[in-house]
């Protein structure tokens, strides 16, 4: 993510948008370590973020850049003066980022536009809308959302802001995956005050692959050994795996119908493919009973309120350990010392 604004260059501009911004907290659960038979368990805890998510982090900055180049104007000015006549954001969303996007159109006073796939359950869709963006429907998976956003913009002067691309060099994509940069940047400050020993392995939750690419760059060379980044997604919307086997985002069919309702993704995004071959990341699969139990388990042991989603990096943690074969592959043992990240917080009906 070469040319791309610091972590901290980012805080400052997403900082004044939120009173209550702070660093999100980094938790030290030792029980759950114990049940995982590790030697600790850290979780990034994304709940307290503005919207609830980690995605405010990545699409309400690009949505705010994109809208600032337009207009010729830094985005302090953009802020501050909210010009008229501005282009129309769209994205596809599964729910966050559709929400972060408008949440942008919104302190810049411009129009959004928000597909949704037929999947996206209806408090998802209020909570987009009542940032005062309007919302289109479409049949199928996200997948066929992203075509329709990305044919809308195209036909209407809008301004794309996708999370996923097969553009390796998109700069919208690479904005949203610079602002997810910020996670990685928090944990590196926070992680001292956990004890001086870091994480030997991040299970993070891919989707298309966005935040696990940003977060593997952002502590690359800082993990301890063997410095394991694995990705982890749903048996049923596994589009990684194809993707790294050919070397390029490849759409794989089904309904990805998964409780892992922000990870039901057909097609890797290019940039994010790129960013974890260069990492050397694996990836895990996780069964629909894994992940509806992760959060149980989460809450069970100290940890936040969340969904499926959230704990999608736990459930895949839960799921190499328990199989000896992988675990090995893995080198995961006794002494592994793991970070997960909790991506949302409990989705209120």
């Amino acid at each position: 993510m070469t040319n791309a604004a610091s972590p901290h260059a980012i805080a400052a501009v997403l900082r004044p948008l939120d009173p209550a911004y702070a660093p999100t907290p980094l938790r030290d659960l030792p029980g759950l370590a114990a049940r995982l038979g590790v030697a600790q368990l850290l979780a990034k805890d994304e709940s307290p973020r503005m919207l609830g998510s980690f995605k405010s982090l990545g699409g309400t900055y690009a949505g705010l850049k994109a809208l600032a180049r337009a207009a010729g104007m830094d985005l302090p000015d953009l802020l501050a003066r909210r010009p008229g006549g501005q282009p129309a954001l769209v994205c596809a969303s599964d729910g966050n980022h559709g929400l972060a996007v408008a949440a942008a159109a919104r302190f810049a006073g411009a129009p959004a536009r928000v597909f949704l796939h037929e999947g996206v359950p209806a408090a998802r869709a209020r909570r987009i809308a009542d940032q005062g963006a309007a919302i289109t429907w479409v049949a199928g998976t996200y997948d066929d959302a992203v075509d329709a956003a990305a044919a809308a913009a195209r036909e209407g002067g809008a301004i794309l802001v996708a999370d996923t691309t097969d553009d390796p060099g998109d700069p919208v994509v690479r904005d949203v995956m610079a602002g997810y940069g910020v996670l990685a940047a928090e944990i590196r400050d926070q992680a001292a005050a956990a004890g001086p020993a870091r994480p030997t392995h991040l299970f993070v939750q891919a989707g298309v692959g966005g935040l696990a690419a940003a977060v593997a760059d952002g502590l690359a060379g800082w993990l301890a050994p063997p410095g394991l980044v694995v990705a982890v997604e749903p048996t049923a919307a596994a589009c990684l795996p194809a993707a790294l086997a050919a070397d390029r985002p490849v759409r794989v069919p089904g309904a990805l119908h998964t409780a892992a309702e922000m990870l039901s993704c057909g097609e890797a995004s290019a940039p994010a493919l790129t960013v974890l071959r260069r990492h050397g990341a694996r990836v895990v699969t996780v069964s629909e009973p894994g992940l509806t139990a992760a959060p149980g388990i989460l809450a069970e042991h100290g940890g936040p309120p969340t969904t499926p989603s959230g704990a999608a990096g736990l459930a895949g943690a839960l799921t190499a350990l328990a199989d000896p074969g992988l675990a090995r592959e893995l080198g995961l043992d006794r002494e592994s010392r793991i970070l997960v990240l909790v991506t949302e917080g409990a989705l209120a009906a």
